[in-house]
């Protein structure tokens, strides 16, 4: 009966008037920036950023949620119809969607993309509410020295398990908890890292970091690009799927579910990884596996479940943990946070109108991206013929009204370009800035509770190893170091062992 009483009270904050237009808003901007290329969940919620901080907590959670989940719907749309992924996420459907669309079947390639989206979305919500729950209530019982080991891991997974190499993403999760330390330190009132300017007392802004080192670089990556594309198909019609179509990718759709709320809950995976894990997995098992590439319906179905309930589930540890696991979840806990909103185990006690108001507003939001995604495909797709040269010069008007407006300061405004330009120079030395904004939302909680921890134990370091969990936490830490270590250490050793034999012979 009492999680009656929580989707009672969720759903009747979810369908307040002011709340049910924020979502439909969040999940009308996802569609829209899945549908264009170059404009990602990460740089709008950026953009929007400075927007919710005059929003209350709920409405701005509900909104930036509906924007995340909802680019994954809209990616699917370019995929299918245009060979070009709006979204990473969406890359895997192109193969067998595009292949399907060229066959006159682009209607029902659609239709599988949405219904399987809707079903993993509706499925991953309701993991949250299950896993949730006992997982808030599991970690009442840490100290500080445990909150500390599990944001040591978060930041290690998500460091390891990114795309490229190892050691950039550590670095960028080094240089992220040094941003994170710049201001006035709370204890001693002594200023880190400031260089004497009295406009970075407080601190780098975290709208001022998530802007330049997302919207801003994003735009300069995109205009070097080519701006051709081709739309395969204008008039898509066919899109309710047969009855063979929906038997066929049932069962692909629940794997794919099972597949995203897995890595949905790790942190450094998220949908990209999902989907393809659930590709491969399809044609793996598959009786002919040379059908994928050639417009397999359940090369659309599986991924495009994988990726939505990645998206889902990676609200998981962010609104019971208070931990991101992506660097979307960072900008919505950093936005949490601005609002005044401590996510953590104590969120669904202090603020169960916010966490049972947004899982509400997930089942109402999936609902609403089925009825946008189909019947006004031909309005996405016609978007895909703005050239992107006019779309940039909005972007960038938004982000810096959106500086400006948060302290009426103009070195916000400069700080976020010069951050802009260093995003670039990490994007072009192909160092993922994810762990960076994980680092610098992270860091300050670390070093909180590590402070707290060694004040608790009178300066003594093995507390850290006297407890079992924050022991666990920090085994597994490494461990994940290890695994990724080992084979470039063997594939080194393997070289040098060449040269040697080389160099005799």
């Amino acid at each position: 009966m009492e999680i009656i009483d929580h989707f009672v009270l969720g759903f009747g904050v979810a369908l307040s008037l002011q709340n049910l237009a924020y979502c439909f808003l969040g999940v009308l901007l996802g569609t829209l920036i899945g549908v264009l290329p170059g404009v990602g969940p990460l740089v709008t919620i950026s953009m929007l950023l400075p927007i919710t901080f005059g929003l209350p907590p709920v409405s701005a959670v509900i909104m930036l949620s509906g924007i995340y989940y909802g680019a994954q719907y809209g990616g699917s749309t370019t995929a299918i119809l245009v060979n070009l992924p709006g979204e990473t996420s969406s890359a895997v459907t192109c193969l067998d969607g595009y292949q399907m669309a060229r066959r006159g079947r682009a209607g029902a390639a659609l239709a599988i993309a949405a219904l399987s989206s809707f079903v993993a979305g509706c499925i991953g919500t309701l993991l949250i509410v299950a896993l949730g729950v006992p997982l808030a209530s599991w970690a009442l019982r840490f100290g500080a020295e445990d909150y500390f080991a599990l944001m040591v891991l978060g930041l290690v997974a998500a460091s390891v398990l990114s795309h490229g190499d190892m050691v950039k993403a550590l670095a960028m999760v080094v240089v992220g908890l040094l941003i994170g330390l710049v201001g006035t330190d709370v204890n001693s009132g002594v200023e880190r890292y400031t260089f004497g300017l009295p406009e970075l007392a407080d601190g780098i802004g975290f709208t001022v970091l998530a802007v330049g080192i997302f919207a801003i670089s994003e735009v300069v990556i995109n205009l070097e690009q080519k701006e051709a594309r081709e739309v395969f198909t204008r008039n898509v019609g066919g899109l309710m799927p047969r009855w063979e179509d929906l038997k066929a990718s049932f069962l692909p759709t629940l794997r794919g579910t099972a597949i995203g709320s897995f890595f949905g809950i790790l942190p450094g995976t998220g949908p990209s990884i999902s989907s393809f894990s659930a590709y491969m997995l399809e044609k793996k098992l598959a009786k002919d596996p040379s059908r994928f590439g050639q417009g397999a319906i359940e090369g659309v179905a599986a991924p495009e479940a994988a990726n939505n309930a990645a998206a889902q589930t990676a609200f998981i540890p962010t609104l019971t943990l208070g931990i991101p696991g992506s660097a979307t979840m960072a900008l919505i806990l950093g936005a949490l946070i601005m609002n005044g909103v401590q996510p953590g185990p104590t969120v669904m006690a202090r603020n169960p109108e916010l966490f049972w108001g947004v899982i509400a507003s997930m089942f109402i939001g999936n609902a609403l991206l089925v009825a946008l995604n189909l019947p006004l495909v031909g309005l996405w797709v016609r978007l895909l013929s703005i050239p992107y040269r006019w779309l940039f010069p909005a972007i960038v008007m938004f982000c810096a009204l959106g500086n400006y407006s948060l302290n009426n300061s103009a070195i916000d405004v400069y700080l976020c370009a010069a951050i802009g330009v260093l995003g670039y120079v990490l994007a072009k030395l192909k160092c993922p800035p994810a762990p960076l904004v994980l680092g610098y939302v992270l860091g300050p909680m670390m070093e909180e509770n590590i402070r707290r921890a060694l004040l608790l134990s009178e300066g003594d370091l093995s507390i850290f190893v006297k407890s079992p969990i924050s022991l666990t936490f920090l085994s597994l830490s490494l461990l994940l170091l290890v695994s990724m270590a080992l084979p470039a250490i063997r594939r080194g050793k393997a070289r040098v062992d060449q040269e040697e034999e080389a160099s005799v012979t």
